[in-house]
């Protein structure tokens, strides 16, 4: 009982800190990074990337009104933490054939306060 007790506080601490660990306005910064081909919030439009409201769960090439390769539409990526961290690093390896020719993000911290930043967002553009 008491082990049971300790894991799982344990457990409830890590991820408090783990989220904790995530600055969105941090993110918000890095975003800046993004700008010149990605838009976010209420009044995103597409531009030379799509529009990344919603992203948090949306299937990889479904973005309305938006021209994907073929590679990305057939990556069978769907957007989550996990699948960002890793596409963030290094679009081009991550989908050979992608049209995102970006060099990539490395920082683990800037890759976790981008996430926070962008998952905040739902599909109309509005925070959460």
């Amino acid at each position: 009982m008491t082990v049971k007790f300790i894991t799982a506080t344990t457990l409830m601490v890590a991820s408090i800190s783990a989220a904790a660990a995530q600055d969105v306005e941090k993110g918000e910064h890095s975003f800046n990074k993004c700008l010149p081909c990605h838009a976010i919030g209420p009044d995103a439009e597409n531009k030379i990337g799509p529009e990344l409201n919603g992203l948090d769960g949306r299937h990889a090439g479904t973005a309305p009104n938006y021209n994907y390769s073929d590679a990305n539409k057939n990556s069978g990526i769907t957007w989550n933490a996990e699948t960002f961290k890793e596409y963030i690093k290094n679009p081009m390896a991550r989908v050979p054939g992608t049209k995102m020719a970006f060099a990539g993000i490395k920082n683990d911290e800037e890759i976790n306060d981008l996430w926070a930043y962008i998952r905040q967002f739902d599909a109309n553009g509005n925070k959460k």
